[in-house]
């Protein structure tokens, strides 16, 4: 059984194994060992606080095996973004272009560089082990966030955005990188997104052009991967999807991933689920129909994806479920049929 919790104390080693893992490209992971722990430690105070939220709060979620006990994927909860560091990415624009004279007209696209999603929540951060993919594990750790967000809605942010890995070369290059940023930023892909990852955004005010780029004037290697989506997050990009993200024309200034976005309450896991009374059964069959459930607490968080059966409006899920969800019976959970 596969089953998602919060991040504790014990897991640094597994956060440096996955984000080891992931490889280049994967901003949020593209940090020092020392960021990742301290970003480890602000999760585990984030879940443990009853304060209003803040801009550094961040809920790291773990995707465990419960029959090896070994961590085999994350994903992560931004609760505030935009607001203490600015948050940028580029807004594909187009500008008319129109002349009476040569009779031509015709429409262009342009960057500019915006930062429109303040104090909006991010998801992200989600990565699953090569060998633990496939059979809902990616569903699952994805889904949970949004069964977190549902616990206590007040704790984020009206628009939920997701920004996914865009276009790198098996060597490492960025070719959208290379087009732009290496001629402002004078240092490479790698190194610019480890600042980015670890520190403010201060340099990319001071640094990145004020002015509106012409897509036309881009290399044709540069072009060809606007938007476009990095074949290991394709899998996420669908689920994004599914969840009711869309493409809303903006990019990221690094390597030109696309940003999706949706309203929270939109979010098809949040539309859909509901809450129940839950009772413990010795054996449910393994061939009928199952469901994301949660314990519905933010503080002690669980989340499976188990098989399930109704009586009259409760839901019977078996006994040995409710240990790793901390649940007893009559509990109320919170169900999302699949």
């Amino acid at each position: 059984m596969l089953i998602v919790r919060p991040a504790n104390a014990g897991d640094g080693s597994a956060l440096l194994n996955l984000a080891q893992q992931a490889g280049p490209g994967f901003t949020s992971l593209a940090v020092s060992q020392e960021a990742l722990l301290a970003r480890l430690e602000r999760s585990i105070t984030t879940f443990a606080s009853t304060a209003e939220r803040d801009a550094d709060d961040i809920y790291l979620l773990m995707l465990e095996d419960m029959t090896t006990g070994k961590v085999v994927g994350m994903s992560a909860v931004k609760a505030m973004i935009g607001v203490k560091d600015p948050f940028f990415n580029f807004r594909i624009l187009k500008i008319a272009q129109n002349s009476n004279v040569v009779a031509r007209r015709f429409d262009m696209d342009v960057l500019i560089m915006v930062n429109d999603y303040v104090g909006s929540t991010e998801v992200g951060s989600l990565f699953v082990s090569a060998d633990a993919r496939g059979g809902g594990a990616g569903r699952l750790i994805s889904q949970s966030r949004y069964m977190l967000m549902a616990t206590e809605p007040e704790r984020f942010g009206d628009q939920v955005i997701s920004e996914l890995r865009g276009h790198i070369d098996p060597d490492g290059t960025a070719p959208f990188w290379e087009a732009i940023g290496r001629k402002f930023f004078q240092m490479d892909f790698k190194e610019a997104d480890q600042i980015s990852a670890s520190q403010d955004n201060q340099f990319i005010i001071d640094l990145m052009p004020k002015h509106p780029i012409y897509v036309e004037l881009l290399p044709d290697s540069a072009k060809a991967v606007i938007a476009q989506t990095h074949p290991e997050g394709k899998g996420a990009r669908k689920l994004l999807e599914n969840e009711g993200f869309r493409f809303d024309g903006v990019v990221d200034i690094f390597d030109a991933g696309p940003s999706m976005s949706c309203p929270r309450h939109d979010l098809e896991t949040i539309k859909t689920s509901r809450h129940a009374k839950v009772i413990a059964k010795d054996k449910i069959s393994e061939t009928g129909r199952k469901a994301l459930i949660s314990n519905d607490r933010l503080k002690d968080f669980r989340a499976v994806i188990v098989p399930f059966e109704k009586s009259g409006s409760d839901i019977v899920i078996a006994r040995d479920v409710f240990e790793h969800l901390n649940v007893s019976d009559n509990h109320i959970i919170r169900i999302c049929e699949l």
